[in-house]
């Protein structure tokens, strides 16, 4: 994998010589399920296409950000696949390769381009995004990693290697985590029992949830605007837009004095504060999320 990825970037700078430049894009959120997706599409159609089409795997995000993805991080480094042999959306002109004719785009993990995209939608090809639904609501079906490993398997399958078989696991089963289902399908048990019994020395599953599910909250590396960035939410009504972080720390409760001991206080100094209404308004879209939330 890391060859492919570093002999497409040195490509990619040579891409005024190009006939062709199919790019395999995922989600805006970049989670491990549609980077991984992405990743291993673009390797599989570079074998399988004709000469002059260079396939490129992009993040859809900019490089500044990819600090933030420490579970996406964390099975990169362990398999030694280099940050540097990444492409990012900052670093590729997809309008200006359209606009010469030369633009293919699959997209992975989502339907829709992003909305300053909008624009390249004649360019899209192919779609892989898996309907997440079941009949209990209980049970994850799918994954856009499993549906990449069924079409390489059914095409290809000499072209899965210990490596690429690390990669697709270790995403399915963080997108089950994430899911919080009860368990897991049996077309998504399948494909893992494929896996593990064409390459056995495959690390126990327990043992992936266990690291991805540390490495997932970790800000190990990170300062605090990156950390709070990492997990932001927006909560709109159409008039004020609430940004949301969520970090984690250990909570410290101490006992706070107001007035000095010996202190008199009247009446007066008691008396609550007259409520700001821009934060009083904020305050109710809050309460409306959580309940929506609830529901």
């Amino acid at each position: 994998m890391e060859e492919f990825l570093q002999r497409a970037k040195s490509k990619l700078n040579r891409s005024k010589r190009l006939e062709k430049v199919h790019v395999v894009i995922g989600h805006k959120s970049c989670e491990l399920d549609s980077l991984i997706s992405a990743f291993t599409y673009a390797y599989f159609l570079d074998k399988v296409s004709p000469p002059g089409v260079l396939c490129l795997p992009v993040l859809n995000i900019p490089r500044t950000e990819f600090n933030y993805f420490t579970e996406t991080r964390f099975i990169l480094e362990e398999l030694n696949i280099s940050e540097s042999f990444h492409i990012f959306r900052d670093e590729i002109n997809l309008h200006q390769l359209n606009d010469e004719g030369k633009l293919s785009i699959t997209l992975v993990g989502s339907n829709v381009l992003a909305s300053e995209d909008q624009t390249l939608e004649s360019a899209v090809v192919k779609v892989i995004n898996p309907v997440e639904q079941s009949d209990g609501g209980l049970e994850f079906r799918e994954s856009s990693s499993s549906l990449v490993v069924k079409e390489i398997l059914r095409e290809a399958p000499e072209l899965i290697t210990e490596q690429l078989a690390h990669l697709l696991r270790g995403s399915i089963l963080f997108k089950w985590m994430t899911m919080e289902s009860e368990k897991i399908s049996e077309k998504q048990e399948e494909i893992l029992s494929i896996l593990e019994e064409k390459f056995p020395s495959l690390p126990p599953r327990e043992d992936i949830i266990n690291v991805l599910q540390e490495t997932q909250f970790s800000a190990q590396g990170l300062s605090i605007e990156q950390t709070m960035l990492k997990d932001i939410k927006e909560l709109s009504d159409g008039e004020i837009k609430v940004a949301i972080s969520t970090v984690n720390m250990t909570l410290e409760i101490r006992k706070t004095n107001f007035f000095p001991k010996g202190t008199r206080v009247s009446r007066g100094d008691l008396q609550p504060r007259k409520p700001d209404p821009i934060i009083k308004h904020v305050s109710t879209l809050l309460q409306k999320a959580l309940q929506k939330g609830n529901e």
